[in-house]
């Protein structure tokens, strides 16, 4: 009988230890190194006896290397493939990851149940029958999808081989073990092996895989880092209990960009897309309300308008309050900080409070004109205008500076119905007939004369 050999592991990151140590000196996490079996047996690939298996790869010149167009997958959903970058690539592998309960599998299952392609679901958490309850909900007639419980990958590889489908769902990750590795499932030896296996089947095959992952408690994907540098692809399912959004990331993307945002809204019978979120995300208030400005961002390539409220009071303790939800603190200290010293508005003994409704995050800096009107209209306690909106970044000097595609922006803002969008004098725009009318400002002097008189 081999004697069993082990190994230590950081169950945090990954990182491979051969002695027991208190604190990983990777990622600096105490009590996180356990002892794992690594004895693997003679393996064999996930299909024996293939000529793809004993293929030799050589070394080619770059020149000598076709490229012929790669054709994607239509996953019939727009949203998904936005985040993708226009589809699946054939054998990609897909990380998608999210907190519990926030809809991964709803997801991934109605995504799979309208594919007119042969799709296998296998699930390790739920069973056949669970699985036909959620899918009577969503799509209850499909006709292509393959649902398969099992955990071993080996028994799964051979369903695949039975069956032959054109694409693979996990679900997930964390509950899949294989024979060659002697430990638990959900271990880091066992997820990055099981990862591995599949990468294998994905690229001799050009079978595109997508993975379930879940989550640790400070957002990150629970197991090895290295799963991440593995896969082809990462995509962060976000959203709130208190909202029915929810918004699809892309971390990492071999084949398109990472800018992209998906918004879902999350119904009875499954995730709706939501092909417009600009009219989610501003709420109908006819009655001006102090305090709300309407910024135009852009989010990858798609321009959204969003809705910045603020709210300025005294405050009530020795040390002013500065929150944000959606948008960085340290951003809005420093704008703070122009409007004092360039403006002359005293806001250095009062709360401020600021947030972006609908429950999404923000990093563009085209928004920062508008928080400035939003926290001056609060403080002010005067209403902004109806149909004016922003699109214009906040020097350190007070000077209004231009921000990219702002075509784009100004297009959106009109399509919605805005009138008036305020942007840097120095932004060169060549649109024609347009209704929208374009003030164009250099200072935050101006833009308050403008909307305060």
């Amino acid at each position: 009988m081999a004697k069993v050999k082990t190994a230590f592991f950081c169950q945090n990151c990954g990182t491979q230890y051969a002695k027991w140590v208190g604190q990983c000196s990777a990622c600096k996490q105490w009590n996180t190194v356990v002892e794992e079996v690594v004895q693997k047996e003679e393996k064999t690939t996930w299909k024996t006896n293939t000529p793809a298996n004993k293929r030799v790869s050589k070394p080619l010149l770059v020149n000598e290397i076709s490229i012929e167009k790669e054709v994607r997958l239509n996953t019939f959903d727009l949203e998904f493939n936005r985040v993708l970058g226009g589809g699946l690539v054939p054998g990609a592998l897909v990380l998608l990851g999210g907190e519990p309960g926030v809809g991964k599998s709803t997801l991934l299952l109605q995504i799979a149940l309208k594919l007119p392609y042969k799709t296998l679901y296998v699930s390790g958490e739920e069973s056949q029958k669970q699985i036909k309850m959620r899918a009577d909900r969503i799509f209850p007639n499909s006709e292509t999808c393959l649902i398969l419980t099992e955990t071993k990958t080996q028994n799964i590889f051979k369903q695949i081989e039975a069956t032959a489908p054109d694409i693979v769902v996990i679900d997930s990750i964390q509950t899949l073990h294989t024979d060659y590795i002697e430990s638990a499932a959900g271990s880091i030896s066992q997820i990055r092996e099981c990862t591995a296996e599949l990468i294998k089947f994905a690229k001799e095959t050009n079978t595109p895989v997508i993975l379930i992952g879940h989550i640790t408690k400070d957002g990150s994907i629970a197991g090895p880092k290295i799963l991440e540098h593995m896969v082809d692809t990462v995509l962060q399912f976000e959203g709130d209990r208190n909202y029915v959004y929810r918004i699809l990331r892309s971390l990492k993307n071999r084949f398109g960009s990472t800018a992209e945002l998906g918004i879902y809204e999350m119904q009875g019978s499954g995730l709706r897309e939501v092909n417009n979120p600009s009219e989610v995300l501003i709420s109908k208030n006819e009655e001006g309300l102090s305090g709300t400005a309407i910024a135009s961002t852009v989010e990858g390539m798609r321009p959204l308008l969003i809705e910045i409220q603020a709210l300025v009071s005294t405050a009530v303790y020795g040390t002013p309050q500065r929150s944000t939800t959606g948008y960085n603190a340290k951003r809005l200290n420093m704008l703070l900080a122009v409007l004092e010293k360039r403006a002359g508005f005293r806001l250095g003994a009062k709360d401020v409070f600021l947030n972006i409704t609908g429950g999404i995050s923000v990093d563009d800096p085209a928004i920062d004109l508008a928080v400035v009107a939003a926290i001056l209209s609060s403080n002010e306690d005067i209403p902004i205008a109806k149909g004016v909106c922003f699109a214009a970044e906040v020097g350190l000097a007070g000077e209004i500076r231009p921000v990219q595609r702002v075509e784009q922006r100004i297009t959106e803002a009109e399509k919605l119905g805005y009138t008036t969008i305020i942007v840097s004098k120095n932004n060169k725009i060549g649109l024609k007939s347009t209704t929208i009318k374009v003030l164009m400002a250099s200072k935050i002097e101006e833009v308050v004369r403008h909307l305060f008189g």
